[in-house]
């Protein structure tokens, strides 16, 4: 097992912040002390092998599960105590995307800009022009790929302009376009100040797409690193992680 290394300060800008984050269901320990920060702007990649606490920690942070222990910032509110507030500002892509398949793209789009309260806001076209579905706009959901149903999951979560987004393994069931358009996004995502929270299993497109890189292995974090500082990112997690993926 890898020694955890020791927690970086978090950077004054940081808008993601987590210290000490336990997280137990029943006898088993999921999260054990992670701690990380997230600054402004910037795309984080979380790595880790199956079972690691990846999906665990974006669910505290997407405010859907609370911690055993431990304290969760976004933007200055505490989580769960604030989860209100922080919900409003997260664009959230799941491993479920918990759409309605009788219901066309477009309707979907809808239904959810009610319950995030951004009917009037126009941006329901330009989502789906972002994610390459305006054609399909009027189909109902049942008719569409996984990659396209992956692709309405991602306009979902642009849909009220939120300024943090975290997403869980968004790449799965996308093609080689789909892929290059999330690529896109997160470049346009960093360059307009939003802040990214990002698992990958593809560790060598993780180092193409990510400022930074948290790897965690057994619900601790083993290693948390600017890009530009590590070389050969797959070789770093294979080294800490026994080659697991």
């Amino acid at each position: 097992m890898p020694t955890p290394q020791p927690t970086p300060q978090p950077p004054a800008d940081a808008l993601i912040q987590v210290e000490g984050l336990f997280k137990a269901f029943g006898l088993r320990m999921a999260l054990r002390g992670v701690s990380l920060s997230v600054a402004r702007g910037s795309v984080l990649a979380l790595l880790g092998p199956n079972g690691s606490g990846k999906t665990t920690l974006l669910r505290i942070l997407s405010a859907l599960s609370s911690p055993t222990r431990g304290a969760v910032k976004i933007g200055g509110w505490e989580l769960p105590k604030e989860a209100a507030a922080v919900r409003a500002r997260l664009g959230v892509v799941a491993h479920l995307p918990l759409l309605y398949d009788e219901l066309s793209a477009e309707e979907n789009l809808a239904f959810y800009a009610r319950l995030y309260n951004c009917e009037s806001n126009g941006r329901l076209p330009a989502v789906l022009e972002q994610v390459g579905l305006a054609k399909r706009a009027r189909d109902p959901v049942r008719t569409f790929s996984r990659g396209m149903v992956q692709r309405l999951a991602i306009a979902r979560a642009m849909l009220h302009d939120p300024p943090v987004l975290l997403l869980d393994e968004p790449y799965t069931g996308l093609d080689a376009n789909g892929s290059a358009m999330l690529d896109g996004l997160l470049r346009t995502w960093r360059d307009e100040g939003r802040t990214v929270v990002v698992s990958i299993h593809d560790i060598a497109h993780a180092a193409e797409v990510c400022d930074r890189a948290v790897i965690l292995r057994l619900g601790q974090v083993a290693a948390d690193a600017a890009l530009s500082d590590v070389p050969d990112l797959p070789a770093l997690f294979a080294r800490l992680t026994d080659g697991a993926a």
